[in-house]
C-alpha cells in the first residue's frame, strides 16, 4: 500500500463546515479538582445515547510528508509522499476501520490540505461533524524522517497552525456528551486558544460520564522547553480513566527515572482515578497496571518500515474494545486478549509508509494473530 492514495475533494462540502475567524493569545496545577471515578466504567454513562460505543478523538489532524526512501536525512530525501496524520486523527480512523464507531473533533485550514483532510475521515467513516476551518492559519505539516530501522524524526510547521486556533466557542459539545469514550493527546495543551478549548473538551466529557482516555505522544520540538512539556503533560494526568505511555515517555515524565521498574510505574505514574495505565514497548508489546494486578503481553513480531502511527494503532484497537466492553480492564484474561489485539494493530500498520493509510482492518488483525499462534 503507498503512503498517501486518491482523494476527491467534494468543493461542495465546503459550505456545510463552520468557517472561524481564531485569534490567538498569549502549569502545572496539581490542585485541579480530579475526577471522581466509580469502580466500573460500564456505569459512567448516565444514559444511554443514540450510539453507546462512539467514541470521541480531540487534537490535532495534519499533513505528514514522509519521504520516499529510508535511512536519509530530510535534505537527503529525493522525494515526498503526503499522508494524513495526527495523533487523534490516527486513533478515529483506526477504530472506524476496525469497525467501531468514532468522531474527531478538532480544527484545520480552510485551504486544499484541510478539506482534504476533512474528506478523508470522512471516507473512512469517521464523523467529522466537530471539525473546524480557519480562515487566516493553515492546515499543520509535519515533515517524517524515516531511520533505516522505521523510527522517526518530525519537523513541524505550526507558526501557529489552524490546529492551534481552536477556541471554546467552536466545540461540538453535544458530540462529545454523546461518547462512551473521550480520547485525547497533550499537543492540544501546548497553546491557547486550543489548550482552554481542551480543558473545556475535558470537562464536558467528564460532566456527561464519558471515560477519558488519555495518550500524551510527546513530540518535544513543539514545547517550548522540556520543563514545559513534561509539566503541561502532567497538569491533567490525574484526570483519566485510561493512559496510554512509551518507554521513552516515562523516563521523560520521572526525569530519568527506570521506565522498566513496575515500582516506579506505579508510584509516579498511576494515580487514584486510574483504570488503567499501558507501557508500549514498540514491537516488544505492552505492559498493563490496574489496582488489582499487571502484567506484560508480547508483540507480534514484524519487519518494520515505517513506526508513525503504530502507538495510535494500538490505541484503538484497545479503546474500540472497551467501547463495547469499558469494564475489560477489570477480567485479566479478557484484557490480555484486547491488548493482545491491539499489538497486532500496531505491527500490522508499521510493515507500511504513513500512518492512517496503513490501519489494518479487524480481519487483518486476526489474520496475523492467527499466524502468529501458529508460528
Amino acid at each position: 500500500m503507498a503512503c498517501c492514495f486518491p482523494v476527491i475533494l467534494d468543493r461542495s462540502m465546503r459550505s456545510s463546515f463552520k468557517l472561524s475567524k481564531s485569534s490567538s493569545s498569549s502549569k502545572l496545577d496539581k490542585s485541579k479538582s480530579s475526577i471522581c471515578s466509580p469502580t466500573s466504567l460500564s456505569t459512567k454513562k448516565k444514559s444511554i445515547q443514540e450510539n453507546d460505543n462512539l467514541v470521541v478523538c480531540f487534537g490535532e489532524l495534519l499533513i505528514d510528508f514522509v519521504p520516499t526512501v529510508s535511512g536519509v536525512s530530510l535534505a537527503e530525501a529525493p522525494g515526498f509522499k503526503k499522508a494524513p496524520g495526527g495523533a487523534p486523527a490516527n486513533v478515529a480512523v483506526g477504530i472506524a476501520r476496525l469497525g467501531g464507531s468514532s468522531a474527531f473533533i478538532g480544527k484545520v485550514g480552510a485551504d486544499e490540505f484541510g478539506y482534504m483532510l476533512a474528506d478523508i475521515l470522512k471516507q473512512n467513516n469517521v464523523d467529522n461533524s466537530g471539525m473546524r476551518f480557519d480562515t487566516h492559519a493553515r492546515t499543520a505539516l509535519a515533515f517524517v524522517t524515516l531511520k533505516s530501522d522505521g523510527e522517526r524524526e518530525f519537523m513541524f510547521f505550526r507558526n501557529p497552525s489552524a490546529d492551534m486556533l481552536l477556541t471554546e466557542a467552536e466545540l461540538d459539545k453535544n458530540l462529545i456528551q454523546k461518547a462512551r469514550i473521550f480520547h485525547y493527546g497533550s499537543i492540544s495543551l501546548i497553546a491557547e486558544p486550543c489548550r482552554s478549548a481542551h480543558l473545556a473538551a475535558m470537562e464536558t466529557a467528564k460532566n456527561a460520564g464519558c471515560i477519558l482516555s488519555y495518550d500524551p505522544n510527546l513530540r518535544l520540538p513543539l514545547w517550548p522547553s522540556e520543563e514545559a512539556a513534561r509539566e503541561g503533560i502532567l497538569s491533567i494526568w490525574d484526570q483519566a480513566d485510561i493512559i496510554k505511555v512509551s518507554e521513552d515517555e516515562i523516563t521523560f515524565l520521572t526525569n530519568g527515572e527506570d521506565a522498566y521498574d513496575d515500582n516506579v510505574v506505579m508510584t509516579k505514574l498511576f494515580h487514584s482515578n486510574l483504570k488503567l495505565l499501558l507501557v508500549t514497548e514498540g514491537g516488544d508489546g505492552c505492559r498493563y497496571y490496574t489496582n488489582n494486578f499487571h502484567g506484560r503481553v508480547s508483540g507480534v513480531k514484524v519487519a518494520a518500515v515505517d513506526t508513525t502511527g503504530a502507538g495510535d494503532a494500538f490505541v484503538g484497537g484497545l479503546l474500540n474494545s472497551m467501547a463495547s466492553d469499558p469494564d475489560i480492564y477489570m477480567d485479566e484474561k479478557k484484557l490480555r486478549d484486547a491488548l493482545l489485539f491491539a499489538n497486532g494493530c500496531g505491527a500490522i500498520t508499521v510493515t507500511e509508509k504513513g500512518a492512517i493509510p496503513a490501519l489494518p482492518t479487524k480481519e487483518a488483525v486476526l489474520k496475523i494473530l492467527d499466524g502468529a499462534t501458529a508460528n
